[in-house]
């Protein structure tokens, strides 16, 4: 059973610190949801590791963790350093922007755009309706497009994602 979940684990970390990362900003931030989410899993995982997809399961204890933490009020939360900005990490005008919008309609830009689901998967993880992802998918961006002002396009912002016309 160990060497199973270490398997998946292992084979996961990198894009699950990814998912994490662009969710939270934060590398210890991401760090900590990250851990959250594997620590649960280890816990569920004779029946988890049994379904046909664990990383829709992983992926929600991710955001789930994630919106918690945004709902905690100002005082719960620990103070760190934000990390400097680095040259290979995502836009960091994009990771401003999405930093500013509601953390429901940041975790649905980061999954549909930036993690590469689609909308069915982005509503499993979340719990919620498919049209509710794509209203926040609308949000988000609009919340975007304010915050970004007029020049902003889909092509700068989200590089590997075709918008339609009428788009960002």
């Amino acid at each position: 059973m160990d060497d199973e979940y270490l398997a998946y684990v292992n084979g996961r970390l990198a894009s699950l610190r990814r998912l994490a990362f662009l969710l939270s900003g934060s590398r210890d931030q991401a760090d900590d949801l990250v851990q959250e989410a594997i620590t649960k899993l280890y816990a569920r995982w004779p029946k988890i590791s049994r379904t046909d997809n664990v990383d829709t399961y992983v992926h929600t204890a991710i955001v789930r963790a994630f919106l918690v933490e945004k709902r905690r009020g100002w005082w719960r939360r620990t103070n760190r350093p934000a990390p400097p900005e680095r040259a290979e990490e995502e836009a960091p005008m994009l990771r401003t922007a999405l930093r500013r919008i509601p953390a429901r309609q940041q975790a649905v830009l980061v999954l549909r755009f930036l993690g590469d689901h689609s909308v069915a998967d982005v509503a499993q993880i979340l719990g919620c309706s498919e049209g509710t992802v794509e209203s926040q998918t609308s949000h988000g961006l609009s919340a975007l497009r304010r915050i970004l002002g007029p020049t902003a396009h889909a092509a700068n912002l989200f590089p590997a994602v075709k918008i339609q016309e009428g788009g960002l």
